[in-house]
């Protein structure tokens, strides 16, 4: 019987880790339809923000009340799968609770210890449905928010507290059995799960081996699971978030990243040191498609935890506008899996006649951005939406001349006057004079 659980193990396994890899492999590739860019600058600052916005979720404490519930989950889940190596083993080994006559009393205080964040887990789960279905938080109601990225949040909070459910019972109907069967190594007394004992008291121990056997292959099937669906959901920021906070942009949040091409025109035009000859036609000012961002622009997209946060910030949404940063990133990621989903099937791709701009991003919710970077302050794992919505007025502005005709004439003005209003340089101060 053993032996045949043992293949049935390495099997699912074995399904698990082809699944995860085959997607893993398709997100890699669609961030590397992405322009190149190299980010090797400020280590030292970078590992900081890794370790304290990444993993110790600083960001996130701006709203204290969701950041802990959110951090006893992420904590919790984190520490809990600690176990799952304790499953792996005994799965491939053929073995049950491996680690317990090591340990002994230890490892029961660590089973508590475990047995208590499970409990943290489950409480902080059913408060975030609540905060999302009955409560309504407007965040989370919002357009961008219907169908599926409403089900995918749902899902993650539901199957979570299923299998922290599946924890107990398993430990619950473990202790019942350790009288009865040698193969039950003793664990102590594990307090929580303990209180449901009751319930399978009267049971028989074959009863109780079923039980024991179903909550222990459901979850560790629902854990690797739950890491194969979190590939294609937007709990993917559980593992991106490093990556992307890694990568984040360092300079100062104000500076817009002017482009090489026009830069060195400039420099040219003006006799300025620095100019370097131009070398053929240059490429597309600004983005029309995502081929035209960074591939660093599109781990942002697939790092997105869809929290809200950036559009809750959004003066330009506050106001009644159409922008929304957050919708801004969710199109980026879905003009990629489209690409992605067309080229594994043998198809176009980005040559299909579609456009990020136009076909998922609109003019009139670029031109509703103020640049006041907003956004960028408040994403709690350092995306930059703006970096992309100014890349899309560029194009529109450079390369279809398309800008609002109030914005071509500030243009124009800046051009001549190197200013924004008409009148010349030598007359803008002449409303400090006084009135004779």
């Amino acid at each position: 019987m053993h032996v045949i659980q043992q293949i049935a193990f390495f099997v699912t396994l074995a399904i698990a880790g082809y699944l995860i890899r085959k997607r893993a492999l398709r997100i890699i590739s669609n961030i590397r339809l992405g322009k190149a860019l190299a980010i090797y600058d400020r280590k030292d600052e970078r590992w900081r923000n890794v370790v304290l916005v990444a993993l110790g979720q600083k960001k996130m404490f701006k709203r204290p009340v969701p950041a802990l519930l959110h951090f006893l989950i992420y904590a919790g889940f984190l520490i809990i799968n600690l176990e799952v190596m304790e499953f792996i083993i005994d799965g491939l080994l053929g073995t049950h609770r491996i680690f317990a006559p090591w340990l002994g009393s230890f490892y029961t205080m660590l089973m508590n210890g475990f047995e208590f964040l499970a409990a943290g887990v489950l409480l902080a789960c059913v408060v975030f449905l609540i905060r999302r279905n009955l409560l309504r938080v407007p965040r989370f109601w919002s357009a961008e928010m219907a169908s599926w990225p409403r089900l995918d949040a749902n899902l993650i909070l539901t199957i979570e507290i299923v299998l922290m459910m599946a924890v107990f019972t398993m430990n619950a109907t473990d202790q019942l059995l350790q009288g009865h069967f040698e193969h039950y190594t003793s664990t102590g007394r594990l307090i929580l799960s303990s209180q449901l004992m009751p319930i399978f008291s009267g049971w028989t121990p074959d009863s109780l081996v079923v039980v024991e056997r179903f909550a222990w292959w459901f979850h560790i099937i629902g854990i690797l699971g739950f890491a194969v669906y979190i590939t294609w959901s937007k709990h993917l920021h559980i593992i991106l978030a490093f990556f992307n906070t890694w990568y984040a942009r360092l300079r100062p949040k104000g500076q817009i990243h002017n482009m090489p091409a026009v830069t060195n025109e400039v420099k040219s035009m003006l006799g300025l040191s620095g100019a370097q000859p131009a070398s053929g036609e240059p490429g597309r000012f600004g983005a029309k498609d995502i081929n035209d961002l960074s591939w660093n622009h599109l781990l942002a997209a697939y790092s997105c935890t869809e929290c809200g946060r950036c559009t809750s910030e959004c003066p330009a949404n506050l106001t009644g506008k159409k922008l929304s940063p957050r919708k801004v990133m969710m199109d980026v990621r879905d003009r990629m899996e489209q690409a992605g989903v067309s080229l594994e099937k043998g198809g176009p791709g980005l040559n299909d006649g579609k456009f990020l701009l136009g076909d998922y991003v609109t003019k009139e919710e670029i031109n509703a951005c103020t640049s006041c970077n907003a956004c960028v302050e408040a994403c709690p794992v350092m995306i930059n939406p703006l970096d992309i919505i100014i890349e899309l007025r560029r194009y529109v502005a450079m390369e279809e001349s398309g800008s609002p005709a109030s914005w071509n004439s500030m243009f124009q003005n800046i051009e001549t006057n190197f200013a924004p209003w008409k009148f010349p340089a030598a007359d803008r101060f002449n409303w400090a004079k006084e009135d004779k």
